[in-house]
């Protein structure tokens, strides 16, 4: 019982931590995403900054998506990661790595992803949203996937099951 007892308070005390940190980085974050000027055309070419959306929606034309984000981070000279976020059959939000375009160690692709999902319809509540990902989300995109309400994670060319995200393990 102790051991219990003693996993459950480090569990607890992961948790205020992990939760002060990504606060504070979501914090940091937003203040030089708002400063940086290529995040305005993150998403999209079109003018009026519309996510195209796939003929046929499903797992494996959401999973070419984020990998097409991924060889834009690769040819952009990036790290090779990319993600999309989609509800209902549609694609919310998307992005590539900019952890070296805008000089942000939290600009992972799920995050930026997850940014963009919820700057489009500027709700930061994105319940029921499904996350593809280029590979497994870390343990930061996960945590940020959690608080935004992500439903369901899938990684890789496989087409993996990462589950439902998760804040402790």
């Amino acid at each position: 019982m102790n051991k219990i007892k003693k996993h459950e308070q480090v569990c607890q005390s992961a948790l205020v931590f992990a939760r002060r940190g990504f606060l504070a980085a979501s914090g940091f974050s937003a203040l030089t995403v708002g400063m940086s000027s290529s995040v305005a055309g993150q998403t999209s070419s079109s003018s009026d900054n519309a996510i195209p959306q796939p003929n046929d929606p499903n797992d494996a034309t959401f999973m070419e998506r984020a990998f097409e984000m991924r060889q834009y981070a690769i040819d952009h000279g990036d790290q090779e990661y990319g993600a999309v976020v989609v509800r209902d059959n549609d694609i919310i939000g998307q992005s590539w790595s900019r952890v070296i375009l805008d000089q942000d160690p939290t600009g992972h692709a799920e995050m930026a992803a997850i940014r963009d999902a919820a700057r489009r319809p500027n709700d930061r509540e994105l319940h029921g949203a499904v996350m593809y990902s280029s590979s497994r989300p870390c343990p930061m995109c996960e945590a940020a996937a959690f608080w935004a309400g992500i439903r369901h994670m899938f990684y890789g060319q496989e087409i993996r099951s990462a589950g439902s995200p998760k804040l402790c393990g």
